[in-house]
């Protein structure tokens, strides 16, 4: 995939991904980052039950991001409350 695909996914599956967990979007750079990291962090979760990660600009992909994003959300949220 080329990186205006991968900065593409990561703003929907982040904007997304905010909204669910927050209720709000995190701005531009913070929703794209999000959704990358995302994207990585649920390939690797969707890997571990036999099923392919990001495979491109299509719904499942985004799936896969989004559920990535909204993990990685829930778990920051979880750490910050903790130690504040």
């Amino acid at each position: 995939m080329t990186l205006l695909i991968w900065i593409l996914l990561g703003l929907i599956a982040g904007f997304i991904a905010s909204l669910i967990v927050s209720g709000s979007d995190k701005g531009l750079i913070m929703d794209i980052i999000l959704g990358i990291v995302g994207a990585v962090l649920g390939g690797w979760i969707f890997s571990l039950f036999g099923k392919s990660g990001v495979t491109g600009l299509n719904g499942y992909s985004l799936l896969v991001a989004v559920v990535g994003a909204i993990v990685l959300l829930v778990l920051s949220h979880a750490f910050n409350r903790r130690f504040h």
